[in-house]
């Protein structure tokens, strides 16, 4: 049976502070089924730590982040985080992808299918025996994906998924990713490579300083930014104070 859905995913007003330090400043937006969602911003914009909120690793300081399609514990079991540099496990690639299944309680009958799709979609088959760890950084990220695609989530966070690949292992990756989108996941990233934003955004979500400044459709995004703040940063200019100058 097809699990409900958890989307929309809906913040409103949402802040994190730590001590004086306000990193996340009152953001709203509704996250839809559908789109990839690429959130774009210089560094220091809070753009892991937005993403972190939404997968639920951080509680807001104020403000809400709602799944509307299921309670809290639904909503956890049908959601997955990829981060830049993952973790692997002290086993081989398939075992990697069991454990997740076991994590998961996904009944023992299917898991030998599961694993079985997920190393032929991410291209890792034949090294399925290999120890995760001893992994170039490419293929270390298509476990991850594999670990997390494995178990079926309606929606995947990115964080900064290819930051540290090669051009081969960042187009390896960037297919997987296009693949999980088009069986119906939906994807939301982070990325520092403008180019890959423009090859993989459907939407983009621009912060700066902690703020959501703009959400639009990335063809308009790229096109014509509506504020000076995302001229500038098109423009690879550096983006260092809080409201500078002929940037409001």
């Amino acid at each position: 049976m097809t699990p409900e859905s958890i989307l929309p995913l809906e913040l409103r007003g949402v802040c994190l502070s730590i001590g004086n330090a306000a990193l996340i400043r009152d953001v709203s937006f509704t996250l839809q089924t559908g789109p990839k969602t690429v959130i774009l911003g210089p560094n220091g914009a809070g753009k892991s730590l937005l993403l972190r909120l939404c997968h639920g690793l951080l509680t807001p300081s104020a403000g809400t982040v709602h799944w509307h399609g299921a309670g809290k514990t639904g909503a956890a079991r049908h959601q997955a985080m990829v981060f830049q540099r993952p973790v692997m496990l002290r086993r081989s690639v398939e075992a990697n992808i069991a454990y997740a299944l076991a994590l998961h309680d996904t009944a023992k009958p299917a898991r030998g299918g599961l694993i079985a799709e997920a190393l032929a979609m991410t291209g890792l088959a034949a090294i399925a025996d290999r120890p995760a760890r001893v992994l170039s950084a490419g293929e270390q990220q298509k476990l991850a994906l594999a670990r997390a695609w494995v178990l079926r989530p309606q929606a995947l966070f990115l964080d900064e998924p290819t930051a540290s690949l090669d051009p081969a292992a960042t187009h390896a990756v960037e297919e997987i990713i296009k693949t999980i989108h088009t069986g119906g996941c939906k994807i939301v990233m982070t990325t520092h490579d403008l180019g890959q934003a423009k090859r993989l955004a459907d939407e983009v979500l621009f912060f700066h300083q902690g703020r959501l400044i703009e959400q639009t459709h990335a063809d308009s995004f790229f096109e014509k930014p509506d504020t000076a703040h995302a001229q500038a940063f098109l423009r690879g200019e550096l983006l260092w104070q809080d409201d500078e100058p002929g940037l409001r």
